[in-house]
C-alpha cells in the first residue's frame, strides 16, 4: 500500500507540474541556451577572420597602422570578455565590445577601397565572401535568439506558469537592447566592388544673349 501511495503521489506531482508549465519552461529554457550558443558561435567565426584580414590588408597598406591597431585591439577585447547571458550588465558589455569590433572592421574596409591591388587579391576576395556570409549568419542567429528569449519571457510571466517559474528559480532573461535589435535587422554591407559612378555633371546654363552694338558713326 505504501508503494502504491508513493506512486500515486509521484504521478500526482508530475501531473501538477505538467499542468503548471514546468516541462514547457524546461523546453523553452533549453531553446534559449541553444540559441545563445549559436550566437556565440557566429561571433567567434567573425573574430577568427580578423587576423587574416589584418594580415592581408597590412601587406598592401602597412602604413595604415592606426586602423589596423584598432581592429586588433577590438578583437582582443571581444576575446577577453567572459559573457554571462543571464546577467544584463554582462550582456550589455558583450554587445558594446562586439559593436566596437564591427565598427573597427568597417573602418578597415573603407581604408581598403584606396588600394586597388588589395581589392584584387584573391585571399582578400575570399575573406570578403567569408565575412559577408558571417555577418548574415550573425544577424540571423541574433534575430532568432531575440525571438526565443521573448517567447520564454512571455511564457514565464503568464499565469499559472509564473508560480512554477518562481518556485524553481526561472526568472526573466535579459535580451539584446532595443537599439541593437533595430540595428541588426539588416546585416552590415560588405562591398569590395567598384565605387559607384559619379553623377553626371549638370549642363552649363546658356550664355545670355548679347545686346546689339550700335554701328560706329561715319
Amino acid at each position: 500500500m505504501r508503494a502504491l501511495s508513493r506512486l500515486l503521489l509521484i504521478a500526482g506531482l508530475i501531473a501538477l507540474l505538467s499542468g503548471c508549465g514546468y516541462n514547457t519552461i524546461q523546453q523553452k529554457d533549453q531553446a534559449v541556451k541553444a540559441g545563445w550558443s549559436e550566437v556565440l558561435n557566429q561571433y567567434k567565426r567573425r573574430a577568427d577572420l580578423v587576423p587574416n584580414l589584418v594580415a592581408t590588408v597590412k601587406g598592401y597598406a602597412s602604413h595604415e597602422q592606426q586602423v589596423l591597431t584598432q581592429v586588433t585591439e577590438a578583437r582582443s577585447k571581444v576575446g577577453s570578455i567572459n559573457v554571462n547571458a543571464d546577467d544584463p550588465a554582462s550582456l550589455a558589455q558583450f554587445q558594446q565590445a562586439q559593436g566596437e569590433l564591427q565598427s573597427a572592421i568597417s573602418r578597415l574596409l573603407v581604408v581598403s577601397e584606396n588600394y586597388p591591388q588589395l581589392k584584387a587579391d584573391q585571399n582578400f576576395l575570399q575573406l570578403q565572401a567569408q565575412l559577408e556570409g558571417t555577418e548574415n549568419r550573425i544577424t540571423v542567429a541574433r534575430q532568432r535568439y531575440i525571438a526565443t528569449v521573448q517567447d520564454y519571457n512571455t511564457y514565464v510571466r503568464s499565469f499559472p506558469q509564473l508560480i512554477t517559474a518562481k518556485i524553481f528559480g526561472y526568472g526573466e532573461k535579459p535580451n539584446f537592447s532595443v537599439e541593437n535589435e533595430a540595428q541588426i535587422s539588416n546585416a552590415p554591407a560588405v562591398d569590395f566592388g567598384m565605387p559607384a559612378p559619379a553623377a553626371p555633371a549638370a549642363p552649363a546654363a546658356p550664355a545670355p544673349p548679347q545686346s546689339p552694338q550700335p554701328a560706329p558713326a561715319n
